[in-house]
């Protein structure tokens, strides 16, 4: 199949709808800046009630009547250019393939020697997020504001927290077999000419910082990566590992039967760039966003592979010349919270390290996708964005909007396909929501038949009281997963040319497995092919899920502001009924507080990650390893980003 790279088959095209969109941006832009300044979100409320001066009021009143008039003499050519944009939109493609080509051993084409499809399996991570990068006037409407500047944030921390160096933690003490929220006794950092790991005493406190030493930020040009290739033989160099001893005595021997078993050498993807310049973006103190904040999150140091000696920092190579920070995560070796469930969960500062899939949900600004895809192109290799409809083109109603879906991949994209549902009401018509449908490729086996997993990423329709619509849209998915599966395929019973590794959908779903006012789309037949890792049944969740839906109205707390301190929140009960939302009743006299309490604090789960059982190569299966809720977008979106780490292997090697 043909990647579209461009949004027209020809150039011409594309210079017609260059001009048309030149002649409505200003119109565009005018329109939103007027509405802007009558939506403050609460951060600028705040501001202005320290202001005495009364100077935000006063700016107000000043530019609205240029704003007016700038946009009556911009609406003449707005009008034009609309006459041409409109019937363009007919040749218009669904989406625009990006590939920044990667030669390195990080890169796309690398990553597929990696698995033959033997051994003891892979790994591969999901995340997915709604973003609300909308036009800025609507986004306030979410009490979210300066759209460009979060897009470019938002690419930098996922960057950063996708691309981490991997560290190995190790418990010396005799009876503690785990790190306590505020219990760190001495940090290790790979230092000196050696490349060996020396003991630092740190403080004790809830978050600590560690250096080490590693080859230059990642940037979109670059082509080194750091350390072997994920998949190749453990010979115990790691060039970016570092040790950490957590309350034991000196000289102690790490567990010898402590051996985790690793995801991919990360990339040093973590080299950052000016951050976004709205107040509530800047890095405060103690802010885990980004790696090089002063206090990064514990959460950020991951397992990596070491000798049983602890001497896996190796040889040092070219990889020691800029200084990185990372920080020290809240469990040695991950602890399920529940003897009972068969994977790791926890709520994490950090997207997962080794990131392979970001599926992302309402980026509807094309200005803001084009800064996310900068950013993102420093980790991920291939990228889809602007994908969607305009015009009436494809849909019943009018598009104003496209499909906010945004999909990025390390590993190489066969097959793409796009579908607008066609049902959509109220506002939610003029955007043109629909379920981005991918085929990737993850490696081969040595008789070179391709290994692929197929991955759907989806926005329902919002309006709660819709739900019989938001059913309907969960049929037409199952029913254009399946054609597209049997339409991409190219393997028989007789003769199979391609493994299926896993099928996984993702996305806002816009309903939760706890309301009663979603129980029709809690009992859809969707969640009987496809498991939920956090629910238990229909309206019953596990006792660890929380809410991905933020309340609005504290996005700007000091208690939530950073990662850290929203990572910290969320681990509490009472925090969860603070701070996230919470479904409203239909029925009279319940109000949101009383909701809360009937919901025991876990708040609306409306962002989903999926995975099939069945359709699988028959002799494999995709097992969840470990699920994250995220917190490292706190204070850019309303929404909580989820992972999941999915290990597939053949079943006769799990037996």
């Amino acid at each position: 199949m043909v990647l579209y790279t461009t949004p027209f088959p020809n150039s011409c095209l594309s210079a017609l709808h260059a001009v048309s969109w030149a002649l409505i941006f200003p119109c565009y832009w005018l329109v939103d800046r007027l509405a802007a300044s009558f939506i403050p979100t609460t951060y600028e409320k705040r501001q202005r009630a320290d202001d005495p001066c009364c100077l935000q009021l006063l700016c107000t009143a000043l530019f609205t009547p240029v704003y007016l008039a700038l946009l009556v003499a911009a609406l003449p050519f707005a009008f034009l250019g609309f006459l041409f944009w409109s019937p363009l939109q007919s040749a218009r493609r669904p989406y625009i393939y990006s590939r920044l080509e990667d030669k390195s051993p990080a890169g796309g084409a690398a990553l597929l020697g990696e698995w033959k499809g033997t051994g003891a399996g892979k790994s591969f991570c999901f995340a997915t997020a709604n973003l609300c990068l909308l036009p800025d006037s609507l986004a306030r409407l979410n009490n979210l504001f300066n759209t460009q500047a979060r897009a470019k944030e938002i690419g930098q921390r996922i960057r950063n927290g996708a691309a981490r160096p991997q560290i190995k933690i190790y418990i010396d003490s005799p009876t503690n077999t785990s790190i306590s929220a505020a219990s760190f006794s001495s940090l290790v950092s790979p230092q000196g000419g050696d490349g060996g790991a020396r003991a630092v005493p740190g403080s004790i406190k809830r978050t600590a910082s560690v250096e080490y030493k590693g080859d230059g930020g990642r940037h979109p040009g670059d082509e080194a990566a750091n350390g072997p290739a994920p998949g190749d033989p453990a010979d115990g160099n790691l060039e970016d590992a570092c040790i950490v001893r957590i309350g034991g005595e000196e000289g102690g021997r790490p567990p010898e039967g402590d051996d985790p078993a690793t995801g991919s050498q990360a990339r040093n993807g973590a080299g950052g760039g000016p951050r976004g310049q709205t107040p509530n973006h800047n890095q405060r103190d103690g802010d885990s966003g980004s790696l090089g904040s002063p206090s990064a999150s514990r959460e950020s140091l991951v397992k990596a592979r070491a000798g049983p000696d602890g001497g896996g920092a190796g040889e040092p190579g070219a990889n020691s010349k800029l200084l990185y920070k990372a920080s020290v995560v809240k469990k040695a070796a991950r602890r399920r919270r529940h003897p009972d469930e068969a994977f790791d969960h926890e709520v994490s500062a950090f997207f997962p390290a080794n990131l392979d899939f970001l599926c992302l949900q309402e980026v509807f600004d094309k200005r803001a996708a084009a800064k996310l895809k900068e950013q993102l192109h420093g980790y991920f290799e291939y990228i889809l964005y602007d994908v969607g409809v305009y015009g009436c083109r494809g849909c019943c109603s009018f598009k104003c909007l496209n499909s906010g879906l945004f999909f990025a991949s390390r590993y190489p994209v066969m097959d793409v396909a796009y579908h607008c549902y066609p049902n959509g009401r109220s506002f939610d018509a003029l955007a043109s929501k629909g379920a981005l449908f991918l085929k990737v490729q993850v490696g081969s086996t040595p008789q070179d038949q391709r290994i692929v997993g197929y991955i759907a990423c989806t926005h329902l329709h919002a309006p709660p009281e819709d739900s019989a619509i938001r059913c309907e849209q969960l049929d037409l998915l199952q029913d254009w997963l399946a054609d597209f599966r049997k339409s991409t395929s190219s393997s028989s019973a007789a003769n199979p040319e391609e493994l299926v590794a896993f099928d996984v959908i993702c996305g806002d779903l816009n309903f939760d497995n706890c309301s009663s006012d979603d129980k029709l789309e809690q009992q859809h037949s969707l969640f009987t092919r496809y498991k939920d890792p956090c629910r238990l049944g229909p309206g019953e969740e596990k006792p660890w899920a929380i809410g991905t839906l933020l309340d609005t109205n504290g996005l700007y707390d000091e208690d939530v502001c950073t990662p850290d301190n929203l990572q910290k929140v969320l681990e509490s009960e009472e925090g969860r009924r603070e701070y996230l939302a919470f479904p409203t009743s239909k029925s009279p006299g319940s109000g949101q507080k009383g909701r809360k309490d009937l919901l025991k604090g876990n708040g609306r789960r409306i962002d989903y990650m999926l995975h099939a059982e069945e359709g699988l190569c028959p002799d494999w299966k995709a097992e969840v390893e470990e699920f994250s809720f995220i917190t490292q977008l706190s204070g850019l979106t309303d929404h909580l980003p989820v992972a999941m780490r999915l290990m597939v292997s053949a079943g006769e090697e799990e037996a």
